[in-house]
């Protein structure tokens, strides 16, 4: 069996042998501000990945046995470019002491001196560092859950913690490529599209490497889209639910089904509104669900400031915090020359808005009536969300990455290997930002994102002499 491997997938078998070892190199052999080193080992992966797709493209379940042992080499390994493990241990240790994470900061325990309220409670708050443990948790109820899982499994070792979440996130990976594939097949796609994301050093580095979430919250965005899809609109409002739970952003898709709901057979029929107001208890039913299961698993923590605390700390990320960002470094270096200070807190809580603004544009201007439209909208409301946002941290991306799977665009792939740049404020002398930097990222992304939108409309023309 092994022969007839080799034999029929030699080409694949040898990128992914490579990439094997480039990844154990980032794995155990490399420090975040070592940049020049994280940039030539990203890229190699890149190139790689890219490859092995193209030589392996027609067996499924040969990428996906790719997929996931490439991210097994990271199972023992402790994250080397981020530190918010050290939090999500922290909170997971707190819920089986029976205390509500949302309520407390570690520092506030560290200054008290009672930060061994949980094991390795110093060492926990020295590895998260003071900025993080200053502020209260603002990661949802289900997040909180995966955090809790770790505690009962390995409630006395970070490392023993570390491989809990990875399994969880590696789990997330492979449902979304069981059900990604699925839902490629429903919309006439081909299935080895959903390795753009499976195998993109990207997700297996920031996700499975580095511990962020996104896949949990991913899982259970496909799994809506592809209930929905089969028109089990309850269960998929319930999923929607689940991945809100996971991270807020999924909040932002809510508008954009208004369109697929009011269709009939894929049109709106305005001319006989009638027709068209009957699928509105329908829509309205959709939201209802969702509010209500995001209320349950809300519920056993709405108690003393949770409200007060969870949301000053979801206003830091736009009020204060700033890294990363493109349109909003514009807009800050126009306030700097105009009156001469940094306007974040007076321009953050004004985005979120224009973002509100945008997507109520392309809800009710756009196509959005069948899937691939609604996911299309999805794609380019979270891209606009993160181009106007002041933070955008590497994994963040990784939402546009699995929606462009299912559309016709590629920017987020691009956007996935210029991401990588933005490590370059982390230097051995502390944090130092190169706006040029940032600036090279983002003209890429936007960049290959009007070629794109530049040459739909050329073919489309073309197709139309």
């Amino acid at each position: 069996m092994i022969a007839q491997l080799w034999k029929y997938h030699k080409y694949p078998l040898l990128f992914a042998l490579a990439s094997f070892l480039f990844y154990g190199v980032f794995a155990y052999d490399l420090v975040r501000h070592d940049f020049i080193k994280l940039l030539s080992l990203y890229s190699a992966l890149f190139f790689l990945f890219y490859k092995i797709i193209q030589t392996g493209k027609s067996d499924f379940w040969l990428l996906t046995g790719i997929a996931i042992l490439l991210r097994l080499i990271f199972l023992p390994a402790i994250p080397n470019l981020s530190q918010d493990f050290y939090r999500f241990i922290w909170d997971g240790r707190m819920l089986w002491e029976g205390l509500n994470p949302y309520l407390t900061t570690p520092m506030h325990y560290y200054d008290t001196g009672t930060i061994d309220i949980i094991s390795q409670g110093e060492e926990l708050y020295l590895g998260m560092g003071s900025l993080n443990g200053s502020h209260f948790t603002n990661y949802p109820p289900i997040n909180q859950l995966c955090f809790a899982i770790a505690g009962l499994f390995a409630g006395k070792s970070i490392i023993g913690s570390a491989i809990i979440f990875r399994i969880l996130i590696i789990l997330a990976d492979i449902g979304i490529i069981v059900v990604g594939k699925k839902l490629l097949q429903k919309m006439g796609l081909p299935i080895y599209h959903i390795f753009w994301y499976a195998l993109n050093p990207f997700i297996i580095i920031e996700m499975t490497g580095n511990l962020h979430f996104e896949p949990v919250m991913l899982f259970f965005v496909l799994w809506s889209l592809y209930l929905l899809h089969k028109g089990k609109w309850i269960w998929s409002a319930v999923m929607l639910a689940i991945s809100v739970s996971v991270k807020l952003l999924p909040l932002l898709f809510l508008p954009l089904f208004f369109q697929y709901f009011m269709s009939q057979n894929g049109q709106i029929q305005w001319y006989r509104f009638r027709e068209s107001i009957k699928n509105a208890p329908r829509l309205s039913a959709y939201y209802l669900v969702v509010i209500l299961t995001i209320a349950l698993t809300f519920a056993p923590f709405l108690t003393g400031k949770f409200a007060e605390n969870f949301g000053s700390s979801i206003a830091l990320w736009f009020q204060n915090f700033e890294f990363n960002a493109s349109i909003y470094y514009i807009i800050r270096w126009y306030g700097f020359q105009t009156i001469g200070w940094n306007i974040i807190a007076d321009v953050g809580p004004i985005l979120p808005r224009i973002v509100i603004a945008f997507l109520l544009l392309i809800t009710f201007l756009r196509k959005n009536r069948t899937l691939k439209e609604l996911i299309t909208a999805i794609l380019l409301g979270v891209s606009f969300y993160f181009l106007l946002s002041t933070t955008v941290h590497p994994w963040y991306v990784a939402t546009p990455l699995l929606l462009c799977v299912f559309t016709k665009y590629r920017f987020p792939i691009v956007w996935s290997f210029t991401i990588i740049l933005s490590y370059a404020a982390y230097t051995a002398s502390g944090f130092n930002e190169n706006l040029w930097i940032v600036a090279l990222e983002y003209l890429l992304v936007i960049g290959y994102l009007i070629w794109e939108i530049i040459s739909t409309k050329k073919s489309k023309f073309l197709k139309a002499l």
